[in-house]
This record gives structure tokens, sequence and C-alpha cells, in this order.
């Protein structure tokens, strides 16, 4: 079973939320970057996230796009990103990793050797940005006969038919965008998050995770019972930008403030959401 599904099962059977987290690869350097990422899985990140750098990444706001930039100063390529995933699971032989990605760096690495090289490292599925469901004739191939699903994205604008088609095509999970434009902080609406995850629990079995927008503890907690989990990206790539070779630490505690959020402890108890559906 892929580890993404056991992580999620698991999870469910304790009714807790997974906490989601992105991280961009090689920021600011690969021994940091690794030491960083270490430390966050740690810390209590659940599903790690490990960010492709990639130089024009059109959905990402100001902090991942600096993340990439530097990053790619650094040298950094897929191959050095799938060694970073090997290192990651070589600590954490349970913890699911996703490389999050858009898919020219992907394509030109080729498809193929891509599911062959992803899976010797240790990684756990895709999430490609800019491909959709209609343009990955040449990616689903490359991935048969490997356990290695492609996670969808769904806006908050998608059409409920829409959400349909693009479910039948998802595996690992579902990421629900949270707000329209870019990555990083922003207004939740909190009323429309809620209508969004119940129609795409009543369409897919598979796990909904919300993300964009959520950097506090605050609104972790105020979206921690809409769905199965929260992503958190632009919050931590931010510790990483602002204290650089100093981060690692920093953005573990970070971690276990969002965690603490998903599982809050009153006078030594646990509050313990209902599964989600």
């Amino acid at each position: 079973m892929n580890r993404i599904t056991k992580t999620f099962q698991r999870l469910a059977q304790q009714n807790r939320r997974a906490l989601v987290g992105y991280i961009t690869a090689g920021d600011p350097d690969f021994d940091t970057s690794l030491a960083i990422l270490q430390q966050a899985v740690d810390a209590g990140i659940d599903v790690l996230e490990l960010g492709v750098p990639f130089s024009d990444p059109t959905a990402d706001g100001t902090v991942i796009q600096l993340a990439a930039a530097r990053a790619l100063r650094q040298g950094m390529t897929v191959p050095r990103v799938l060694e970073l995933a090997h290192r990651i699971r070589a600590a954490h032989p349970e913890t699911p990793i996703v490389l999050f990605s858009y898919y020219n760096p992907l394509l030109r690495y080729g498809l193929e050797r891509l599911a062959k090289d992803a899976t010797a490292a240790g990684v756990d599925g895709f999430l490609i940005v800019d491909l959709p469901p209609e343009e990955a004739g040449e990616m689903r191939p490359a991935l048969s006969g490997y356990d290695l699903p492609l996670i969808r994205l769904i806006a908050p604008t998608t059409p409920a038919e829409r959400m349909a088609a693009i479910t039948r095509d998802a595996g690992g999970f579902l990421y629900l965008i949270t707000r329209t434009g870019v990555t990083g902080v922003g207004t939740l609406d909190q009323d429309r998050i809620q209508q969004l995850a119940a129609t795409l629990q009543q369409q897919s079995p598979l796990p909904v995770c919300l993300g964009f927008g959520i950097s506090t503890a605050a609104d972790v907690r105020q979206l921690a019972g809409l769905a199965n989990g929260v992503v958190v990206g632009s919050a931590l790539v931010k510790i990483v930008a602002e204290h650089g070779a100093q981060a690692a630490p920093l953005v573990a505690a970070k971690v276990r403030e969002l965690r603490a959020a998903l599982d809050p402890d009153i006078k030594g108890a646990a509050i313990i959401y209902p599964a989600a559906p």
C-alpha cells in the first residue's frame, strides 16, 4: 500500500488531520535544505511536499518564487531533488514524499526515467501544478506499473462537473485550493471552503486537503474540521528566506505550532475531531 494511503488511514483511525508541509528542495543550499526537511518531518509533518525548483513558477507567490530562484542558483536539479528525497527516505521510512513540480523540468528529465528513479528514491507521488488531466497523456503510461499517484488540484472556481472529471483521474489525495490567486497568505472564506470540501467528499473517496493561504495556527484551527488535512507552504519557506543557514530549528518550531493547532490539548486531554467523511 502506498505510504500516502497508509498515512491517511492511520490518521483517520486516530481521528486526526494530516499536516502536509511544502518546502522548496535545495533552498538555501543542499545541506541546509536537508537539515530543514529532516527536522520538519521530525517535528510533525505527516506528508512532505518536496518542491522541485523551476524558473517560471506561475502558480506561486513571491515567497516560493524567490525560494526556487535561490535553489536554482545553488545548482538544484531534478537529480539533486531525488537525492534529497532518497536521504529523507533513509531517515524517515514511513513519511510520504510528494514531488511538487511544474511539468517542464520533469518532461525534460524524461518521464519513464523519472518514474523509475523517483521510485528508487522513495517518492510516493506527484503533484504537477500545470498538468491538467487532458494533458497527462504522456505521464500516465510512464507511471504505469509504479505506485506513483498523480495528486490533483481543485480550484475554488471549479464547477462540480469539472470536479468529477478531475477526481476520476486523481490518486493519493485531493488538494483543494482555498482561495483564488497564487500561493501565500490571504483571506479564507470558511463557508465556501466547507461547501467545496463537502462536494469533493461526496464525489471521491480520496482524502481532501486544504491549501493556499494557510499560514498560522489560527488558520489551521479554523479549517481543521472541514477536511482530512491542511497544507502549509509559504509560511515555512518564508522562515528559510529570513534565516537561511539557521532556519532548520525555526521551521521545526513552526511545524510544532501548526501540529499543536491540529491536535489541540486542553488540560492534558486532546480534543478529538470527528473523522472527515
